[in-house]
């Protein structure tokens, strides 16, 4: 059984969780210490979601710069992912990380026009 089809471990609920209510910088404790005890190549997926989280709280700071890293990052990761793993919808997380991207250049640095609409909640599969 590979590790996407895995269940998705306790600490990453509760990471998903937080991240689903806006704890950007709670999330990202949780799924780093996940991260740091995983040796399967899903670990990388832990890393994405923390650094989607981490670029949606640069969003909220004002940093443009640290969000538009943390994105570009959280992408490179999940490029290797099928379209779900572990009941993460991973194609939507994606398109999600993308179109942050997208609009953090269009928006050149000024949050004040940022869409924080695009800033979307982590989806299960199903």
């Amino acid at each position: 059984m590979s590790a996407c089809e895995q269940p998705l471990p306790p600490l990453a609920r509760e990471a998903i969780a937080k991240f689903n209510a806006g704890e950007y910088y709670a999330q990202h404790d949780l799924l780093e210490a996940l991260w740091a005890q995983t040796t399967d190549p899903v670990r990388e997926l832990y890393r994405a979601i923390l650094q989607v989280g981490i670029a949606y709280y640069h969003i909220e700071q004002g940093n443009p710069m640290g969000a538009f890293k943390m994105i570009k990052r959280a992408l490179r990761w999940l490029a290797g992912f099928p379209a779900v793993c572990q009941g993460v919808d991973v194609t939507d997380l994606r398109q999600t990380a993308e179109a942050v991207r997208a609009e953090l250049v269009r928006v050149a640095g000024d949050l004040a026009q940022f869409d924080r609409g695009l800033m979307k909640p982590v989806r299960w599969a199903g």
